[in-house]
């Protein structure tokens, strides 16, 4: 796949990779960066790959949107960018392969609300995160505001928005919002030794189980319970399924 533009594109095994490549700027989210992002999302060879990974080239994952290319516009334009390129955020939550977030450096405004979207954040030692958006007269809007009290609830959340301070990787990981650190340059790694082990589970459960994670918070008891029951009988019925169960099976009786 072409590794040139601001959004680099190749393949590990099963794992696609799409690397932020703006280092001049730090990786900072414009809307020519995102129409790439965008249109390597919907490229085929992605698509159809068992897990993708987001990392930032250079010194950084992303010191978040490029506030000087909206600065002076009015609501209309701003409407018509969170129509067009402003909407790719919510395209990769839409995902149905898993996700995962390789941080090292700046993690900051829309470059942590772009990590909030996936499904899995590992960062190294080296990871500063933040949103100082409320600084900025502005707040997180590409989804971050909504993502980060469904992880965090909301007096944390406020706490991180309000006050704006950064913090690191490690008090990342206590607060859950990342799934684990690792040592400074190890990030992408990591993340790729989970993208195989996902890769290699058998891909409709995984989506499947991806999909009703996400809705759960949504649903009553009775809608999760009827979802998680008519998900298991239709992938019950389903070959790799079977084919998984015998493998197990094999494996149980080796001594």
């Amino acid at each position: 796949m072409p590794g040139g533009g601001l959004i680099g594109r190749k393949h590990e095994g099963g794992v696609a990779v799409l690397t932020l490549q703006r280092e001049e700027k730090l990786n900072a989210l414009s809307s020519a960066l995102e129409a790439e992002l965008l249109d390597a999302l919907l490229d085929e060879a992605v698509r159809n790959s068992r897990c993708i990974v987001f990392v930032g080239a250079g010194k950084a994952f992303s010191a978040g949107a490029d506030i000087n290319e909206f600065r002076g516009s009015d609501p209309a334009s701003i409407a018509q960018y969170y129509a067009e390129t402003g909407d790719v955020y919510e395209h990769i939550a839409a995902l149905r392969v898993p996700t995962i977030a390789a941080i090292h450096g700046w993690c900051l405004g829309g470059g942590l609300e772009l990590a909030l979207a996936v499904d899995f954040r590992i960062a190294d030692e080296s990871a500063t995160f933040g949103l100082p958006e409320v600084a900025l007269g502005i707040l997180p809007s590409s989804g971050g505001t909504h993502r980060l009290v469904r992880v965090l609830g909301p007096a944390k959340a406020k706490e991180l928005m309000l006050l704006g301070r950064r913090f690191d990787a490690e008090e990342a990981r206590r607060l859950g919002l990342v799934t684990e650190v690792v040592p400074a340059g190890r990030a992408l790694e990591r993340s790729l030794e989970i993208g195989r082990e996902l890769a290699e589970l058998p891909p409709l459960a995984v989506q499947t189980a991806k999909q009703a994670a996400d809705v759960m918070l949504e649903a009553s008891r009775e809608a999760g319970m009827l979802i998680e029951r008519l998900a298991y009988a239709a992938l019950a019925q389903t070959p790799e399924a079977k084919d998984a169960v015998e493998e197990f099976t094999r494996r149980d009786r080796r001594p």
